[in-house]
């Protein structure tokens, strides 16, 4: 597996997997799907956005980097993951997350916070630990599933020069 910056050919391919997470509708924050202009604008505006790409070529998730705020806190990195449905449990997600950390630290970031890990995926919970993230707290009902009920949401973030 490799790691590289998308190309506009990975587009389709980029949202087939974008888009199973958002109508699963447990984990991202968006509700709209993306269609082909709207999903190569907003990945053209991230800082960076990466595909893992299978020895094959074939893509098997991404990642969104951006600002997590501006001016005073532009410092603060944040970053969003899709793995493929069909690659999941085959630990691209950490390949995803470990060039984050480091593509964040080489952009100037000083920090990779993350808002709303939904308290249930356990998956991202412990590879967050296992990298070392440090939990915020809770807050009770902070994510709208989409079946209409509330779920807990647990902050993160790492010191980028702490990370190896």
């Amino acid at each position: 597996m490799n790691i590289r910056k998308f190309e506009p050919s990975d587009i389709k391919f980029m949202i087939e997997i974008w888009n199973e997470i958002v109508n699963d509708g447990i984990a991202f924050p968006q509700t709209e799907i993306l269609d082909e202009i709207s999903g190569g604008e907003f990945f053209a505006t991230q800082s960076f956005t990466g595909v893992c790409v299978s020895e094959t070529g074939e893509i098997l998730g991404l990642y969104i980097l951006h600002p997590n705020n501006v001016g005073r806190c532009g410092h603060i990195a944040n970053a969003s993951y899709a793995v493929s449905k069909n690659t999941r449990g085959k630990g691209v997600g950490e390949i995803l997350v470990r060039h984050s950390l480091k593509q964040a630290k080489n952009l100037g970031f000083r920090i990779m916070q993350f808002n709303a890990v939904v308290a249930d995926n356990t998956i991202a919970l412990r590879l967050y630990e296992k990298l070392g993230f440090i939990r915020l707290g809770v807050i009770k009902g902070g994510f709208l599933l989409k079946n209409g009920t509330y779920a807990d949401i647990i902050p993160h973030y790492i010191e980028l020069d702490k990370f190896k």
